[in-house]
């Protein structure tokens, strides 16, 4: 590889790291091309996608951006997930081949630049989707005003009842 395509390499995984809202870096070692393959049409269902590349190229392509802390992580046989749209889908995806498949290691992640380890990727993993946790907090909010119209109305409402029960008793005493 010379030189012009290396600068390529670096320039594309470079723009990549800078949209990427979530990064992850993992181990494929031991991984067929079908398996492997396999992952990458997961990864394009929810706007990410798995690149692989030297380790020195990766180093150079991830400073000056948000995902610099992964540069540790770039050793052995490295591949590199980044993830364009909502997070939890994309680890939602790696977290169940990495359990079907124990030759593919997480080894770390950045979430909109703050680094993750293993056990918060796994728990970022676990999360709700987008759709259902915004369904829930519309849900929430409903709830509100519901609730105050249902306390404010409680007032007035035992103050008729209070009146209509005087009533009661004062016909009855008239009768």
């Amino acid at each position: 590889m010379n030189r012009d395509d290396k600068s390529a390499i670096v320039a594309e995984l470079h723009e990549s790291f800078n949209r990427a809202k979530l990064a992850v870096v993992t181990d494929y070692c031991g991984l067929t091309v079908s398996e492997i393959q396999q992952i990458r049409v997961e990864l394009r269902k929810c706007n990410s996608e798995i690149r692989v590349a030297k380790n020195t190229l990766l180093k150079r392509a991830v400073t000056e951006t948000d995902n610099a802390a992964l540069s540790d992580d770039f050793t052995g046989t490295t591949a590199v997930i980044v993830a364009y749209g909502d997070p939890v889908a994309p680890a939602k995806a790696l977290a169940k081949f990495a359990e079907d498949f124990k030759n593919f290691q997480i080894r770390s992640a950045a979430l909109e630049g703050e680094r993750l380890n293993t056990d918060q990727f796994i728990a970022l993993s676990k999360l709700p989707s987008r759709e259902i946790l915004l369904g829930q907090m519309l849900s929430v909010l409903n709830n509100v005003p519901t609730g105050l119209v249902r306390v404010l109305s409680g007032v007035p409402r035992a103050f008729l009842y209070g009146l209509q029960a005087l009533k009661d008793k004062k016909d009855k005493a008239d009768n």
